[in-house]
């Protein structure tokens, strides 16, 4: 039986993002970061799931996403955490799909869309489970870092995009 050497590649790249996302997921928790602001991370990990939309597509992207999600609350994570990074992931990757259709966005702006929507998507989740509204005033504090964060891990998954051969 013969293999497509091209799948296979497909395959092996898909394993290499994977492991990758779930690599820089463990990393930022290593990392603290000197702004003092609970819930705001880097969101590295992001950068493999980027990479994953634009070369292989959304299916295998929501892949390595759905795969980042389930390790790293197996390992790091408890049942609290693990519904606030299903929602993020979620309404995060959900927006970056629809907006790199559009063509009208690079991955930098695809990015910062989606780290907004994720920090989005956990307040609103936090507001639903603790049952207030309450939360609301720190969105702005979440926007300002989601654009920030968002930009910062964009320029990285282009620079990707731009010099990793896609053959």
């Amino acid at each position: 039986m013969k293999r497509d050497p091209s799948k296979v590649r497909r395959t092996a790249l898909l394993g290499m993002l994977t492991a990758a996302a779930f690599v820089l997921s463990w990393l930022e928790l290593m990392i603290p970061l000197p702004v003092g602001i609970p819930g705001v991370k880097l969101g590295l990990c992001h950068a493999a799931v980027l990479f994953a939309l634009y070369r292989l597509g959304w299916k295998e992207a929501a892949a390595v996403s759905a795969v980042r999600v389930v390790l790293a609350f197996l390992l790091f994570g408890n049942a609290a955490s693990a519904v606030y990074s299903v929602t993020g992931a979620a309404v995060s990757l959900t927006l970056m799909i629809l907006l790199k259709k559009t063509g009208r966005f690079t991955p930098v702006g695809v990015s910062a869309a989606g780290a907004v929507a994720h920090n989005l998507g956990q307040l609103a989740c936090a507001a639903v489970l603790m049952r207030t509204a309450a939360l609301g005033w720190y969105f702005p504090v979440l926007l300002a870092a989601g654009v920030v964060t968002g930009t910062v891990i964009g320029t990285l998954s282009a620079l990707l995009l731009r010099y990793v051969p896609k053959k």
